[in-house]
């Protein structure tokens, strides 16, 4: 393997995973109104009411949502993603 081929099977990969992150960011957990976190949003969160994931017993990124209170009392919902590990273990 020359060292062309490698560049190329590279920038492809890095534009493949730029390809699927972009998409994994922009998919709502649905389409009730929920804030969809950005890396450096400014949150106003009192109180978290819940958290829960889309699927409780998964290993890998899944979709979460945190509903909570805002310093004025009002409910909001916000939608980002974690690393579930639940599923990871055989026990």
């Amino acid at each position: 393997m020359n060292v062309k081929t490698f560049a190329r099977a590279s920038l492809l990969a890095v534009l493949a995973f730029g390809a699927i992150g972009a998409q994994a960011a922009s998919m709502p957990m649905n389409d009730d109104g929920a804030m969809q976190y950005r890396y450096g949003d400014h949150l106003d969160i009192k109180k978290v009411l819940s958290v829960k994931d889309d699927q409780s017993n998964a290993c890998g990124v899944v979709n979460t949502r945190m509903n909570y209170l805002d310093s004025k009392g009002q409910h909001e919902s916000l939608d980002y993603r974690t690393y579930a590990t639940a599923g990871c273990h055989d026990n």
